[in-house]
């Protein structure tokens, strides 16, 4: 004789009515689907991906070994500095990171400036510095007049024109430690740093636009979301059909 009391023990992995079979394989399957809609998608990118570099990084390559011996040109300083500060405006650069990029982008910038103009340069950084570490809020009126002054007087050096957007965070990345003589670590870490942040993995799958979006930003956005909401009407709609099929009323 059964006993009653299992009527009340419910397993999914091993059920015991037809309801709660048909409940499981539909559970399984929508699930599977929801699985393979996530992650192979992304595998799919991993497989389809490729290394590609930005302007700024093929920039970076062409001077490079110039700018690392010290046989230089303007241009090359001048693409030194541009490349470095493109760095610099992305938010996620790790701090030490941020460090060597800022001494090799003030290297560049006091390089680019005329021996006569350089101790001056330095002083205008140095005090523009202390009103940065004395302000409350980025409002303040003499720390707004003292960024902009700095701004005004590097951009040209760096052939930038007002619209630019890298002259508004410019002044915050310069710093008079390690400005006229790049260090051995900042020559070791910066061809690492900047291929990181240059370099992005690419592929068909990221360069296709659909209705206005990329298509990888669209898939994972937009469409995961409608499947998922598509998948719970299906549960909703499959559970009253089996509960129509055997008889089963709410």
């Amino acid at each position: 004789m059964d006993d009653p009391s299992n009527s009340y023990h419910i397993s999914f992995f091993k059920p015991t009515t037809p309801q709660a079979k048909a409940n499981r394989n539909m559970v399984v399957w929508l699930v599977s689907i929801w699985f393979i809609a996530i992650f192979g998608f992304q595998i799919l990118l991993k497989i389809v991906e490729k290394p590609t570099p930005e302007p700024a990084y093929l920039s970076f390559l062409d001077i490079w070994e110039n700018v690392s011996t010290g046989n230089y040109s303007e241009s090359d300083l001048y693409e030194f500095g541009q490349s470095t500060l493109m760095v610099l405006g992305k938010t996620a650069v790790d701090n030490e990171e941020r460090f060597v990029l800022d001494q090799a982008f003030s290297y560049s910038v006091y390089q680019l400036t005329s021996d006569s103009l350089r101790e001056s340069l330095i002083k205008e950084i140095i005090a523009f510095k202390d009103i940065e570490s004395k302000i409350i809020e980025i409002s303040d009126p003499a720390y707004i007049k003292a960024k902009k002054s700095l701004s005004a007087r590097i951009s040209p050096v760096l052939q930038l024109s007002n619209l630019d957007v890298r002259t508004n965070f410019l002044p915050l990345e310069l710093t008079t430690e390690g400005m006229e003589e790049l260090s051995r670590k900042t020559k070791e870490n910066i061809p690492i740093i900047m291929e990181k942040y240059l370099i992005h993995n690419q592929s068909f799958l990221t360069d296709i636009k659909f209705l206005g979006f990329p298509f990888h930003y669209f898939y994972t956005a937009v469409f995961l979301l409608i499947l998922f909401v598509g998948i719970c009407l299906i549960y909703c709609i499959r559970t009253d059909n089996i509960n129509r099929k055997l008889n089963i009323a709410d």
